[in-house]
């Protein structure tokens, strides 16, 4: 059946300030002076990975809660600009926001305002499942409320994936994303150990690949129960920030993965496009586009 949409990505929309600081963990002090800047932009991990996939020409769609906000506004013009679909739900509690603190090596601390969501948050049924039936596969974020929209997208039998970030491998959150995707990104930044929480995963769940990424460490794979490591690609210019370095590898990934490519092979076009993300500053919402990510996965 020919699907209109290639990927529906659920949630994660909403708006960063951008704070460049000295040193990560930032000292106490009574202020600093901020000589690169404020900066307030749209984009979160869904924003980001709806952004990677359209460059990669994907055909993309983004559904999540909106406020009716200067933030929103802003999120609304990124996807006009990038000429990504968005469905916007109305909220009434405003648009996500955050605050990434950016250390000059490039790590980030992100604080997340968890005021913008209310706990009986729902996407329209109807919504739901008429873009997920359009969709050859659906990304799914960890904000609320995209957990109680799991079972909806599985009626649907669209293909699922999501990202973890840095689970810890307990927080009992995660687990309806873990054990309900055929496809988890997640970060070993947390993982005691990556290889046993990414066998949990599978066994407890119905993921065909799993994937962790470990920054300047690569990636591991697991796929038909076998865990590989690959090596990190290095990035084509100078690291200025990790914002955004996991949201490319999800997209870059599925973009070979949906595409019929092994796990292995799409991982491998993760490390690159994660890579290139590293090299782009926070204040910037842009991607690797298609011919230069085949370019660069040719000469690895």
């Amino acid at each position: 059946m020919s699907r209109a949409i290639d990927v529906l990505v659920l949630g994660g929309a909403g708006v960063d300030t951008i704070v460049r600081v000295p040193e990560l963990p930032l000292p106490y002090a009574d202020s600093y002076m901020i000589d690169s800047g404020i900066r307030t932009r749209a984009g979160q991990t869904g924003d980001f990975v709806a952004v990677a996939l359209t460059a990669l020409g994907l055909r993309t769609h983004h559904l999540d809660f909106l406020g009716d906000d200067p933030e929103g506004d802003l999120v609304r013009a990124l996807h006009r600009d990038k000429g990504i679909p968005l469905t916007a739900v109305p909220q009434p509690a405003g648009t996500k926001r955050a605050v990434n603190l950016v250390g000059p090596d490039g790590r980030r601390l992100s604080l997340y305002d968890t005021t913008r969501a209310h706990p009986d948050d729902r996407f329209p049924e109807d919504t739901l499942r008429a873009l997920a039936g359009a969709s050859r596969h659906a990304h799914v974020s960890l904000t609320q409320p995209c957990a109680e929209a799991l079972p909806v997208l599985r009626e649907t039998g669209v293909t699922l994936s999501t990202d973890l970030h840095d689970w810890d491998g307990e927080n009992p959150y995660h687990e309806p994303f873990a054990y309900g995707a055929d496809v988890v990104f997640l970060s070993a930044a947390a993982l005691r150990d990556p290889e046993r929480t990414l066998r949990r995963i599978v066994g407890r769940g119905r993921a065909e690949v799993v994937v962790a990424t470990a920054g300047d460490k690569g990636a591991y794979v697991l796929a038909d129960d076998e865990l590989t490591h690959l090596p990190a690609v290095p990035p084509p210019a100078p690291v200025v920030d990790s914002n955004g370095a996991g949201d490319a590898f999800a997209a870059a990934f599925l973009h070979a993965w949906l595409n019929r490519e092994t796990p292995l092979r799409s991982a491998l076009f993760g490390t690159i496009a994660g890579a290139h993300a590293c090299t782009v500053p926070a204040t910037e919402a842009t991607a690797i586009g298609l011919d230069e990510l085949l370019t660069r996965a040719a000469a690895v």
